[in-house]
């Protein structure tokens, strides 16, 4: 293998050099905006190559060797407390890093079509690499120090990307809300890093994970608690997860690449990287499982109620985050970091996918609005569409195989992924600690797994079945179809690659019960193994008939989501079918569709206590306390020198008096 040293610097460099070339050349040259084609090459060859090369360590990685060390140079030396920025190779960071510049990098060929006409093309693409350079960070970091600086910098990234769009206030506002709400987080994932270093006095993986037994039980609930609320806020789980909705904002691929892919999975990655430590703890296992589900189960139901294209896949993103804290709270890593890598497959491409809608949709829109300035419709109101199937034919195919993937239907990848979650869930049902409630958790799943393949298939089916029904809705554009047309190679091909991927995705993890029924040695499940050192995985004790019920019902509950889904919208009666849904449910309907009033909760018990009170309390104290201070030492310091003055009066025979006294009162005080 060539120099670590050398390939390390450069997945990392690039990324950084990319940012700084785009962003620098951009901000000082306006010439330098205009050429599109060498901005688009810079910022995709800065990820391409760092994919590659991640690619040749993984291929020529040894798992029996141990994990490669690699160290750029000393970072922060102060007495004994030294840290380093150094990075560590092994099974969990290759596997991530391979999603986040593999997915990262037909994400960011994509954005060459999607972003073209926009006039922030440069920094767009700037930003973009910026924030893969700090995902790599987070991920091959070899201490918590480095992992957390990775942390920050995806938190910064998704700032400004969710408010790229920043003159409008909307985006804006969503911007600040992420970055608000990530905050909450980062401060308790902070705490734990100090809790972590009083105890063992070293911020390394290695170190830590060596020496759980300096860790108090008490210390290691903690420590693991606020871990998880860390995750909570980069995860978008409850009560943190609220900003996501809010970030579909941003351009669609940032949508593909931030909030489906990578940094909300920064959370599962950081429980799976210190699962030795969490298997310790069952209280917060349970914690983090019933905080998934619940998760899963009330993004799902708010998804139902969706008419934005890409609130649905939001809302889909946090619910199937929710079932990747379920498998982790269930001693699942494996699986948990099997749904990431699946997850960044299909819902990738279902957010692309959505992207070329939209842009479709915006052509539609935009070519109308110049024809009659009085057009106005929403390009991402899945009730304006319907049929596009007819002109997006790339476009459908993908959407619809990533739509089965996530559905959970075999064999597509998703369904290998989810139903080892589930599997994992029923196994902990038999635990000592708190089965009854495992196999409660179970149950909440199975009903999330069905509602996932119903909502999904309702989108699917009422963006591309039936008929086109912008021309009934809107006034004026009664020939609009004809200006439908499928995105570009640039965008399309992005699409195949990522369905493929979706399609087959899941043989890395084919269960092993599957050999083992046929006489095999149960070696089928290549990640399982590949992982093994790495994640401290809870093992299976159900026998193998059950495991195979647990699928067939698994794959039924999935199937029967998708035939109620075809009956119901399968020719793109959406109206008809969603008052259906209304009507069956009551208030509950309601309820979901205004996402349970959540944001007005936290408007109502923290956003508005905490304006009354800066007002009524903290301005009332900085007005009088800290003004008055600084006023009243001002004042003392006029006053003294008011007084002063009169000593200077000029005449010699009173400065050699000062003069005098002040040396008596020198060797005075030497004396005495």
């Amino acid at each position: 293998m060539e120099s670590p040293l050398a390939l390390v610097s450069l997945i990392i460099g690039l990324p950084l050099l990319g940012f700084l070339i785009n962003g620098l050349t951009g901000l000082f040259s306006k010439a330098y905006r205009n050429q599109k084609s060498v901005i688009g090459l810079i910022a995709n060859t800065a990820v391409f190559i760092p994919f590659f090369i991640v690619l040749y360590f993984f291929i020529g990685f040894n798992p029996e060797g141990g994990a490669l060390n690699v160290k750029l140079f000393t970072w922060i030396e102060a007495g004994s407390f030294s840290v380093d920025i150094a990075y560590q190779i092994d099974q969990l960071s290759l596997i991530m890093a391979l999603v986040v510049t593999g997915v990262g990098a037909f994400i960011h060929l994509y954005s060459v079509g999607y972003m073209y006409d926009d006039e922030g093309y440069w920094k767009f693409f700037a930003y973009l690499n910026l924030f893969i350079f700090a995902m790599l960070n987070l991920i091959l970091a070899d201490n918590l120090l480095l992992l957390f600086l990775g942390w920050e910098g995806v938190g910064l990234c998704s700032y400004l990307l969710i408010g790229f769009w920043y003159r409008d206030m909307l985006k804006s506002d969503a911007a600040k809300k992420a970055f608000i709400y990530n905050r909450v987080g980062d401060f308790a994932f902070l705490v734990a890093i100090f809790m972590v270093f009083e105890a063992v006095g070293s911020l390394q993986f290695d170190v830590i994970l060596a020496n759980l037994d300096a860790f108090s039980s008490n210390g290691i609930f903690w420590i693991t608690l606020l871990m998880f609320i860390g995750a909570t806020g980069k995860s978008v789980q409850i009560p943190l997860f609220v900003w996501l909705p809010d970030a579909m904002a941003g351009p669609t691929s940032v949508s593909a690449l931030i909030h489906a892919a990578t940094m909300v999975t920064s959370g599962i990655y950081l429980i799976t990287r210190m699962s030795p430590m969490y298997v310790l703890t069952p209280e917060v296992m349970m914690i983090v499982a019933l905080i998934g589900a619940l998760t899963a189960i009330v993004a799902a139901t708010v998804a139902l109620t969706q008419n934005d294209i890409k609130g649905v896949l939001a809302y889909s993103t946090v619910s199937q985050l929710g079932f990747m804290f379920l498998a982790l709270g269930a001693g699942a890593y494996t699986a948990a970091l099997f749904h990431v890598v699946t997850h960044a497959f299909f819902k990738a491409c279902l957010f692309l996918g959505s992207g070329s809608v939209i842009h479709a949709m915006h052509h539609v829109e935009h070519k109308l609005h110049e024809k009659d300035h009085s057009i106005h419709f929403d390009p991402q109101d899945i009730r304006n569409m319907g049929g596009l199937r007819k002109w997006m034919p790339s476009t459908y195919k993908t959407f619809f195989i990533s739509t089965i993937a996530i559905a959970g239907i075999p064999p597509l990848a998703g369904f290998f992924s989810k139903d080892e979650i589930l599997m994992h869930t029923f196994n902990m049902g038999f635990s000592e600690f708190a089965g009854p409630l495992y196999f409660l958790l179970w149950g909440v799943a199975t009903i999330t797994a069905f509602l996932t393949a119903f909502y999904m298939f309702r989108l699917t089916f009422t963006t591309f079945h039936g008929e086109f029904r912008l021309p009934k809705l809107v006034k004026g554009a009664e020939d609009s179809e004809k200006l439908l047309h499928e995105s570009p190679v640039t965008m399309t091909l992005p699409l195949w690659v990522l369905a493929t991927l979706a399609a087959i995705g899941g043989f890395m993890g084919i269960p092993n019960f599957i050999s083992k029924t046929f006489g095999g040695e149960g070696a089928l499940n290549w990640l399982g193994a590949w992982l093994s050192p790495i994640a401290a995985d809870i093992p299976l004790t159900l026998s193998i008939p059950a495991e195979w019920a647990l699928m067939i019902l698994a794959t039924t509950i999935a199937a029967a989501g998708v035939y109620v889904a075809w009956r119901m919208y399968g020719q793109g009666q959406q109206k008809e079918s969603d008052a259906i849904i209304e009507e069956k449910t009551g208030a509950l309907y309601q309820v979901w569709k205004e996402k349970y009033n959540l944001d007005e909760l936290y408007e109502g018990a923290v956003v508005q206590p905490t304006i009354r009170f800066s007002d009524k309390v903290l301005a009332v104290f900085d007005l009088k306390v800290i003004d008055g201070f600084v006023n009243a030492v001002a004042g003392t310091v006029r006053l003294t020198g008011s007084l002063l003055r009169y000593i200077q009066t000029g005449v010699t025979s009173n400065y050699a008096l000062f003069l005098i006294l002040g040396v008596i009162l020198v060797l005075s005080m030497i004396l005495f």
